[in-house]
């Protein structure tokens, strides 16, 4: 691995733990610095380690580097010298070889603490989900945007907006309450969701699958599951849906790193073991009435890894949770899904008629996956002309490569099933 790439390793695993750990200690009111001084160290590890090499510890020299550089920015600003002081300790040692106490309640992961930190009721919950995957998810403004459905300038607004927050919250924010904690839980878990789904099928011009942020987001949601705020049917179903999808993701790929389509997919590929983890999941987030978005999306996922082949899934049953997702959680996307489903169940001429006068809103109108839908269920039809609008415009709407040409691939005209 080149040293370029080294350090965009160490980027995508470190800088939300570091942004974490070092706003713990200096406040997260002083985040922007704290970013700042991270992607210093980030900077400097590419320079540093392409002359020297790979150091034995690079999360340690990362943070050292990150400390000194956050710590010469406070010297430097009149009236900081108290924070200085508060913090010392920082200077003693690394998160490695200085663990901090705990208390009996409080969360014991620096990086899930501070997604509730920035999951604060005050801040507008479209904010909130900005905050969190720019600052501790390393997402860029681009990923953001095409992942909720937004333009880039949305999401610099929702930004400051957050900022502004955190940056009016006391120099020395204690541990958050238990009832801060229960009421910024369902916020946190939407978090951990929507970093698995772009790990599961990335945004970026360049991955079409990160698993690293697939595995990071189940990390997160099982200490989560531990800790007595977590232990919910709605986060158990999360994880579920997280494993079910974890162990088909092998499989995804062909041997050039190119998209497969589900029913291209290799099933013996399908890791079983993770399958039986994400049904125990799904088992226990069966007890008691609460019935959320993930027990329907993870009771779609489960259909398809307990199905034999793509042709004996019960897409009735896959129909039925599409249902059920879109009365729980009203989407234009839900039911752009549905209507795949049913075009498997009962024809694509039914699976059209689901879409029939309806106008995708515009948050979905500039995706590629509505005109990706109707140029798959027209092409099926016959509707040629139709087939060939639609693809049109999704290939061009595809936010890399990989997407795009397995779209090319899909949607070719004239093609029979």
């Amino acid at each position: 691995m080149t040293t370029p790439k080294l350090v965009e390793h160490f980027f995508r695993h470190e800088y939300g733990r570091l942004v974490a750990t070092l706003s713990r200690r200096v406040g997260v009111q002083h985040v922007e610095a704290v970013e700042d001084a991270v992607q210093f160290a980030l900077m400097k590890a590419l320079e540093a380690w392409t002359i020297a090499g790979l150091p034995d510890n690079p999360s340690a020299w990362l943070f050292r580097v990150a400390h000194n550089s956050l710590m010469g920015e406070f010297r430097q600003r009149t009236g900081r010298s108290h924070i200085l002081e508060q913090n010392a300790v920082v200077a003693m040692g690394t998160p490695e070889n200085d663990p901090e106490p705990f208390l009996a309640g409080e969360v014991r992961d620096d990086l899930l603490r501070m997604l509730f930190v920035c999951c604060d009721n005050a801040i507008p919950v479209d904010s909130q989900l900005a905050l969190a995957l720019k600052t501790l998810c390393g997402f860029s403004i681009r990923e953001i945007a095409l992942r909720l459905f937004t333009s880039e300038a949305n999401i610099y607004k929702r930004l400051g907006r957050a900022r502004s927050r955190l940056q009016s919250l006391p120099p020395c924010l204690g541990e958050l309450a238990s009832e801060q904690y229960s009421s910024r839980l369902p916020a946190v878990n939407k978090i951990l969701y929507v970093l698995f789904t772009e790990g599961y099928l990335s945004s970026h011009a360049e991955m079409a699958i990160r698993q690293e942020l697939c595995e990071e987001s189940i990390r997160l949601a099982a200490i989560l599951a531990e800790h007595p705020i977590g232990q919910v049917p709605e986060t158990f179903a999360l994880l579920a849906l997280m494993h079910l999808h974890l162990a088909r993701i092998t499989a995804r790929q062909d041997g050039s790193g190119g998209l497969l389509l589900l029913e291209e997919q290799d099933r013996a590929l399908w890791d079983r073991q993770t399958i039986q983890v994400g049904l125990a999941w799904l088992a226990r987030s069966a007890h008691g009435d609460d019935y959320s978005r993930y027990h329907a999306e993870a009771g779609i996922a489960a259909e398809h890894c307990l199905a034999a082949s793509f042709q004996e899934t019960r897409w009735d049953r896959v129909v039925e949770c599409y249902s059920l997702l879109e009365r729980i959680a009203p989407s234009a996307l839900h039911r752009l899904n549905r209507a795949v489903a049913v075009a498997e169940w009962q024809g694509p001429e039914a699976g059209l008629a689901v879409l029939n006068g309806d106008e995708p809103p515009t948050w979905l109108a500039g995706s590629y996956l509505w005109a990706a839908v109707l140029a798959d269920l027209h092409r099926r039809c016959g509707n040629a002309d139709a087939a060939k609008r639609c693809r049109d415009k999704a290939v061009k709407s595809a936010p890399s490569l990989a997407v795009k040409e397995l779209l090319q691939r899909r949607l070719q005209i004239g093609r029979a099933d």
